[in-house]
């Protein structure tokens, strides 16, 4: 068992990331990156265990196997059309990273600059769309920073809460970003005109460096709570059971 008690701030984005599954009951949990994948895990293990997790293809899996290893218990398969089936029914919460994000949510990982003539072409649009449209979605980013924390994304990929309201009640009908979980802190849209807001900063934050390291005024409630500490349990679980070889540390630098 490790000594070490000094909690890491990899390990606060992995237990930020982990409550975004809190609650969530039977649905699938897409996580892209690895600290979303660690906070899977550690949700399936601890609060939320009717979590579903998958091999990374096509496999549903029934326990929570460390990273790079495979898993110990197969409970059913999931093909291409079920996954879809599953997205297209709202029976999926993915959590997504993105190169630009707005204060409405709006996210982009297709290209940088002027469509007709990017400066850097990324991934493309993807299922960004309709993930947005139909199942809950959050999103990790491991460095803050006004690069990615834009006044206006360049390329529409993911579907804020502006441009959702705009189409009507069959884009809102099922939208929803939950969080998004940054290396300096928790963020939600639970604010009237649905505009991101600071719920957490990370222990070692200030509220400040969250404001100098984005690119558009933020919600700030009066008193911003610091982003909750593992557990003595949570921690062991991390430490030993999903992440031994601290790949964590490795998106999130201690």
């Amino acid at each position: 068992m490790s000594t070490d008690t000094t909690t890491t701030r990899a390990e606060y984005c992995v237990v930020a990331c982990a409550e975004a599954w809190r609650g969530a009951g039977e649905v699938l949990a897409s996580p892209m990156g690895t600290v979303p994948a660690i906070g899977a895990r550690l949700a399936k293990l601890t609060f939320s265990p009717e979590l579903l997790l998958t091999d990374g293809e096509a496999l549903i899996v029934g326990d929570a196997p460390a990273l790079g290893a495979e898993a110990g218990t197969v409970e059913g398969w999931l093909p291409y059309r079920g996954h879809l089936a599953l997205v297209a029914t709202g029976r999926r919460h993915v959590m997504m990273g993105a190169s630009q994000l707005d204060r409405y949510g709006n996210q982009n990982i297709s290209c940088i600059g002027d469509w007709a003539r990017p400066t850097r072409q990324l991934l493309g649009v993807r299922g960004a769309p309709i993930n947005t449209l139909n199942n809950p979605t959050s999103y990790w980013i491991p460095r803050h920073s006004p690069r990615v924390f834009v006044e206006r994304v360049d390329m529409v990929s993911g579907v804020g809460y502006d441009r959702a309201a705009a189409a009507g009640p069959s884009a809102t009908r099922h939208h929803r970003i939950a969080r998004v979980v940054s290396d300096l802190g928790v963020f939600d849209f639970d604010t009237p005109d649905r505009t991101m807001r600071v719920c957490s900063v990370h222990p070692g934050v200030t509220v400040r460096q969250v404001v100098e390291a984005t690119g558009f005024p933020l919600a700030i409630p009066d008193e911003v709570p610091r982003t909750r500490e593992p557990t003595a349990e949570e921690l062991r679980l991390i430490r030993e059971v999903v992440d031994p070889k601290r790949l964590r540390e490795r998106e999130v630098p201690a």
